[in-house]
């Protein structure tokens, strides 16, 4: 029975992830217990903002081919067909016929069917601008892929962000539930101690007081939950009316990063894809340099081009006709003598929208590094806190609970209590937060360092 049951969730799991996005888009839907990394994975299939980069990187595809166009064959092929409704004539002298010259005679020009085919051959063997066209394509194509990677870093990154706002909200909505708990334990103990004349009128009102107040803040991590969850489904692309579980806690991953500034830096000017990207446009727009100096250079084709043509009458049969063929071959040479200094002004243009972008390539090395630190700095930061908070609770716990026992014997005070329920809540809170914190730094400068993400289950 539990095999079969296994089975199925399997199976369940299965379908989910492979069902195409306009199912999802559609209907709500109920999803088991999601993992990070099984959202990860649903959020990669329906992001629109890959969908998108993907179809860019498409697109780029197809621009190659189209560079790769201007330096193949080139062939079209014309027909004519002419259907004379009245005869084209001309007049010649009458002295072929023996006469004086003086009178005209008309002579039929045209046939009651004419028709001529014509293929053309054109073969680029020289064009310095369509070489470096095709040459910056390519370089174009590069850039492309290193955008996709980008986009998927950034969407893994949103992802897992949403998720961890997610968990945190949850955990944050259990810790007022326990609160809530805990006073209402507290409050029925306060009865009791009432009824045995131990504890006074003015204690039950404080202890009903102190889960009251909770009520708001109760409802506010009720609605913080529902938008978390909200933005996650979103976030991965599922309509937000549907179901989903969070298989996920709050947990310290095992990874680790550079030590020093120098050694991230490093790392992010090895692996960033968007510093990738905007190297490869330096070197793309050196092509389109060399692509404006191209044009002061001669463009040769070769030049082919076949033709048949044919006319007869009415009377003729069409397999009577004749078409007679001609064929030539040649070669075309263009060179550009004077163009208004059109030329200077592009290769000049070219060159400045080059030194435009290493500027940029550089003022992005300058942004990673202080990204870089700053990153770092709040890794570290809340790596220590959670060290700090963990032996905090241990510490908070301990003092609540002799803080119960001691109002329990009658011993200690309702404010004592009080505030000893408030600090382990308190500490459970801020150590909570602080795990979040490490998780969104990690998330951060994982995506700084450009850490190629792990989405494997």
């Amino acid at each position: 029975m539990n095999r079969s049951k296994s089975i199925l969730f399997f199976i369940a799991q299965f379908l989910i992830l492979i069902a195409p996005l306009h199912l999802f888009a559609a209907t709500a839907v109920e999803l088991p217990a999601l993992s990070l990394n099984d959202a990860v994975r649903i959020g990669l299939e329906r992001s629109r903002t890959l969908e998108i980069a993907r179809l860019e990187r498409n697109m780029t595809g197809q621009k190659i081919r189209e560079a790769w166009s201007s330096v193949l064959p080139q062939i079209s092929m014309d027909f004519t067909y002419t259907r004379s409704l009245k005869p084209s004539v001309i007049f010649f002298p009458d002295i072929l016929n023996g006469g004086n010259g003086n009178t005209f005679v008309p002579l039929i020009m045209s046939a009651d069917n004419a028709s001529s085919t014509t293929i053309n051959l054109r073969q680029t063997l020289f064009n310095g601008t369509a070489f470096a066209g095709i040459k910056a394509a390519g370089i174009v194509s590069k850039m492309s892929d290193e955008a996709y990677r980008n986009t998927e870093a950034s969407v893994i990154a949103d992802i897992k962000i949403s998720y961890f706002e997610a968990l945190i909200s949850r955990d944050l909505l259990k810790l007022i539930e326990q609160s809530i708990t805990r006073w209402e334990l507290s409050r029925k103990d306060t009865r009791s101690m009432f009824r045995q004349g131990v504890a006074a009128d003015i204690d039950t009102l404080k202890a009903f007081l102190s889960v009251e107040n909770l009520r708001p803040d109760l409802m506010q991590a009720q609605n913080r939950v529902a938008n978390t969850m909200t933005k996650l489904k979103n976030t991965i692309g599922i309509p937000a009316d549907s179901t989903i579980t969070l298989s996920g806690k709050l947990e310290l991953p095992s990874v680790t990063y550079p030590k020093d500034i120098a050694s991230a830096y490093h790392e992010a000017l090895d692996l960033r894809h968007d510093l990738r990207q905007l190297d490869l446009q330096v070197n793309a727009e050196g092509e389109k340099v060399s692509a404006s100096r191209a044009q002061r250079y001669p463009v040769i084709t070769a030049l082919g081009q076949f033709e048949s043509q044919t006319a007869f009458n009415d009377n003729t049969r069409t397999a009577d006709s004749r078409w007679p063929v001609a064929a030539s071959v040649g070669l075309n040479l263009s060179l550009p003598l004077f163009t208004g200094f059109r030329n200077s002004s592009q290769i000049e243009q070219a060159k400045i929208t080059q030194m435009q972008t290493r500027t940029r390539l550089d003022d992005l090395k300058a942004n990673i590094r202080a990204e870089v630190e700053v990153r770092l700095l709040n890794y570290r930061e809340s790596q220590k806190r959670i060290e700090v908070q963990s032996k905090t609770i241990s510490v908070a716990e301990r003092s609540y609970n002799i803080s119960l026992l001691r109002f329990k014997e009658g011993i200690g005070s309702r404010l004592e209590l009080t505030d000893a329920e408030l600090q382990l809540n308190k500490a459970k809170t801020n150590y909570l937060q602080a795990v979040y914190d490490y998780l969104l730094a990690s998330v951060q400068l994982e995506k700084t360092l450009g850490r190629a993400p792990d989405t494997k289950s």
